[in-house]
């Protein structure tokens, strides 16, 4: 449930990003609601506002280096503002809406194009070596992978329930996919920070999910 205390924290982040193309206040509070409304779809668990809330927060650590950060910051908004387990399009049109609401809020071409780049990278989280942006936000999306124990067992389980309609045996051999993709990349983050602080304890919950799923086919 969105909380008032973060309701008033995520507008903060959002007019403040707003403010930076000299977006009037109305039109800052009338999109924030728009989003807000995006994010409140039935069937969410894990990618909801607190996940946005998350990543904003770590593109802050991680903002060092970046080439054009508000673009970073609106690109984290709308990754994933549409959001279904049941279709495969999610970041093409989470881009789409992204290009359509910044259009209407006259948001420069230039930023709406880099923007719709950086949300497609979130597809497969990969980006050139070059795109330093695309890094940072791939990084602060899959920070989770690495908090500690308690709090994967919960992004594991909200991932879960989002995929409910999935029967158990199945949701393993594609969850198991996914995850063994991650461990077979030379390293699962791109900035130096995370890979210095992040990629051994992401690699170490990556590999403890996987083996929770043996346990439970044996079980």
């Amino acid at each position: 449930m969105l909380t008032a205390k973060l309701t008033n924290i995520l507008f903060n982040h959002w007019q403040h990003t707003l403010q930076y193309f000299e977006v009037d206040q109305f039109k800052i509070k009338t999109t924030f609601t728009q989003v807000v409304e995006a994010y409140s779809t039935t069937g969410r668990y894990y990618h909801t506002l607190q996940h946005i809330h998350y990543v904003l927060n770590k593109i802050q650590t991680l903002q060092k280096n970046t080439q054009n950060l508000p673009a970073v910051q609106l690109a984290a908004w709308f990754h994933d503002v549409i959001y279904d387990t049941k279709v495969l399009d999610n970041e093409e049109k989470s881009a789409e809406y992204a290009c359509q609401l910044m259009n209407s809020l006259e948001i420069p071409i230039s930023y709406i194009t880099t923007i719709h780049r950086l949300i497609l990278n979130t597809k497969h989280h990969q980006a050139t070596a070059d795109d330093i942006d695309s890094h940072i936000l791939l990084d602060a999306d899959l920070a989770i992978l690495a908090a500690d124990s308690v709090d994967y067992q919960e992004y594991a389980n909200a991932i879960r329930q989002e995929y409910a309609w999935v029967a158990e045996n199945d949701y393993i051999i594609g969850r198991k996919q996914v995850l063994e993709k991650f461990l077979q990349r030379q390293q699962i983050y791109f900035t130096p920070l995370m890979l210095k602080v992040a990629e051994q304890s992401a690699r170490a919950n990556i590999q403890a999910e996987i083996q929770s799923f043996s346990q439970r086919c044996n079980s």
